[in-house]
């Protein structure tokens, strides 16, 4: 019997956040890391509103927002002027506005959260070897002084980064290459400039073969990232002071600009590869994190995507490891998040607010820039793409969708779309008006329906019958929309929509075919030996749902 049910490798942002979902569904882990205590870097430092609604899932979100600075605005200079503002915080979220809160301080107030679960982490600890059978992950640790230690658990993760142990053991290809012409130098200071103390409010500065960040912090500083030409490969020591000071100032076109050391300075050159896993699974070991996906920091979302990995991941290996799904769940968290990691790499390729332009680039891209951010709707679509809240899981096999949704723009929600937050009234007699992600939970799948259509009592009663009947828990969640346009939020009242643990939409039929939502939780169930797998059948009936056909929209949902 293995000693453990998961055990997870790498204390950092991914790891914490995994460790602390599979304790919150009643699973036994054990995490290790082979640094001594935790980090004090700064690193990391965006949390966007979408890892905030995975985090908040998970009861820590408030607690990181009681520690961070809420970024409201961010202006865009260049060419010597302003040319516009950004604003955030157009989305319907309970967290729309990104935080600004270093990685260490998230890792010191995950550890804590942890540690109120009873579960500590393994400091000093580093795991040297890892072998995966049918049944149990068996790993080695090795302590400072060489001694070392056997376990076994039924699960593995590796979160331990870039140079992950895991990966390596499982013979798992990490593909891509390293990103040439690109150095980001960053640090912390306290700025004397004429823009003054202006807490949630971030600054970009854009030059001829740079881009400057300048974002604030919860102690009064600024974090500065400078995206740069390289012309200089072999340099790899931190920069001093006095260069980010000469970098900032001649991007920002401040010559008198002084910049002064924080409390804990932090100076940092780094150069960057695009790398994502062959794959994120091989049998009882899984990856995460930077370990299964890494890039240049440009967006900053690298630490967020993998913290949304580990969302996606604990509930779907919770339900196998209880025996409640078939392992094939967890090959979903594999496609989905690669998907998810290559889009990534592939947009943050082309984002031109942050990626060093020539001279002839820079001059048009910030003649547009003026244009651009007067627009609403492009304020509005830049802030959704950032929010990350309209990335969807549309192609993933746990998404169906029967009749196929028409193409074109919609705010409808589509089977693989984050469930929009909206305002809905809940319960008898009715509740409200509250928002909707208040009452999805994360250990449980929520089946929504229009209240109204579920007034019959008889057919309340042979919906619950059905999600009594499912290997995966499934609740029934009746709701009424608090308005018109919250109702638009909610979709098709004459539909059902199967809500995931994390908050996507698994499902979406009509709610007088009940047999298409049998068939869905048929298919979640583990599979029997020998047993035909109902996930793709082969001469599907009329009755019979399919997976969609691959929609043509965009990655995000509008």
């Amino acid at each position: 019997m293995p000693d453990m049910d998961v055990c997870v490798v790498g204390a950092g942002p991914v790891g914490l956040t995994l460790a602390i979902a599979l304790r919150g569904l009643g699973l036994e882990v054990r995490i290790v890391d082979r640094a001594p205590a935790a980090k004090r870097e700064a690193r990391a430092l965006v949390l966007w509103p979408r890892a905030l609604e995975a985090l908040d899932s998970l009861g820590v979100a408030k607690t990181l927002r009681g520690n961070a600075v809420e970024l409201s605005r961010v202006t865009i200079h260049g060419r010597g002027r302003r040319l516009g503002e950004l604003t955030t915080g157009w989305n319907r979220s309970a967290y729309s506005r990104p935080l600004n809160i270093e990685q260490h301080d998230i890792e010191r107030l995950l550890v804590e959260e942890l540690a109120g679960r009873g579960t500590e982490v393994e400091w000093d600890t580093e795991v040297t070897d890892v072998k995966v059978h049918e049944d149990r992950a068996e790993f080695t640790l090795t302590r400072p002084d060489g001694t070392a230690e056997s376990g076994t658990a039924a699960w593995i993760v590796g979160c331990e980064g870039t140079a992950s142990v895991v990966r390596d053991r499982l013979h798992i290809p990490f593909e891509g290459r390293r990103r040439t012409g690109l150095q980001v130098v960053q640090g912390n200071a306290h700025p004397e400039w004429p823009f003054g103390e202006q807490p949630g409010h971030g600054h970009i500065f854009l030059a001829p073969h740079r881009a400057l960040l300048a974002f604030p912090l919860p102690d009064g500083a600024y974090r500065f990232f400078c995206f740069r030409d390289d012309p200089d490969p072999g340099l790899t020591t931190p920069p001093t002071l006095d260069e980010l000071r000469d970098l900032v100032a001649d991007t920002a076109r401040l010559p008198r600009l002084r910049l002064s050391p924080p409390e804990r300075p932090w100076l940092n050159r780094a150069r960057f590869s695009d790398r994502v896993a062959a794959r994120l699974r091989h049998g009882r070991g899984l990856l995460a994190g930077d370990a299964a996906h890494a890039w240049a920091p440009v967006g900053g979302h690298g630490m967020n995507v993998g913290m949304l990995g580990a969302h996606n991941l604990a509930w779907k290996l919770a339900a196998v490891h209880r025996g409640e799904a078939d392992e094939r769940i967890l090959d979903t968290y594999d496609t989905e998040q690669r998907a998810l990691a290559l889009r990534y790499i592939r947009e943050m390729r082309v984002n031109f607010m942050e990626l060093p332009l020539p001279p002839l680039g820079y001059r048009a891209f910030t003649a547009t820039v003026p244009v651009m951010l007067s627009l609403r709707g492009f304020q509005r679509r830049l802030d959704r793409q950032l929010s990350d809240l309209g990335r969807n899981h549309r192609l993933s096999d746990l998404s169906w969708q029967r009749p196929a949704p028409s193409h074109g723009r919609t705010r409808i929600p589509r089977a693989g779309d984050r469930m929009p937050d909206a305002r809905v009234t809940a319960g008898d007699p009715p509740n409200g008006p509250v928002r909707l992600h208040t009452l999805l939970r994360y250990d449980t799948w929520t089946l929504l329906v229009d209240a109204a259509r579920v007034a019959d009592p008889a057919v309340r009663r042979a919906l619950e019958q059905r999600c009594r009947r499912a290997p995966v828990p499934v609740r029934l969640l009746p709701v009424s929309p608090a308005g018109a346009g919250e109702a638009r939020l909610l979709g098709r009242a004459g539909e059902l929509r199967l809500v995931r643990p994390d908050g996507y939409v698994g499902l979406v039929a009509p709610l007088d075919r009940p047999s298409v939502l049998d068939a869905y939780l048929l298919m979640l169930a583990p599979r029997r030996s020998g047993a035909r797998s109902p996930a793709a059948p082969s001469a599907p009936s009329a009755s019979s749902p399919q997976p969609p056909s691959p929609p043509s929209s965009s990655d995000t949902a509008q």
